[in-house]
């Protein structure tokens, strides 16, 4: 699987992770759904960890860096998803910059 192909799934695979568990969390505390909730949100957020580590790239804060445009884009459309969210033209805006520095972070032509 090419480089490029295989990082793509390791952040949407990264997203799922870090934003249901955050999701799992805010539903197990704020809506009162218990600690099970909770507890599933803890181990979500602990996958996202590893995933993140099997990013192509070695450079860690590049890859956060990166990963911070997906998430700003991922938890937009989880929020649509799962809570009937609603983004307006700004958010969407504000999402398609995030994703453009994604591609500049992760994939603009670097000296070997």
């Amino acid at each position: 699987m090419p480089d490029t192909v295989r990082s793509i799934l390791l952040f949407a695979a990264a997203a799922v992770l870090e934003i249901g568990g955050a999701w799992l969390i805010w539903q197990g505390v704020r809506e009162h759904r218990g600690v099970t909730w909770a507890g599933f949100g803890i181990v979500a957020l602990a996958g996202y960890g590893f995933v993140a580590t099997f990013q192509p790239d070695p450079n860690f804060g590049r890859i956060l860096a990166a990963y911070g445009g997906v998430f700003v884009a991922g938890s937009l459309l989880w929020g649509v998803v799962a809570d009937g969210f609603r983004p307006d033209r700004y958010d969407l805006i504000g999402a398609a910059v995030c994703l453009v520095g994604v591609g500049v972070i992760m994939w603009a032509p670097r000296p070997a």
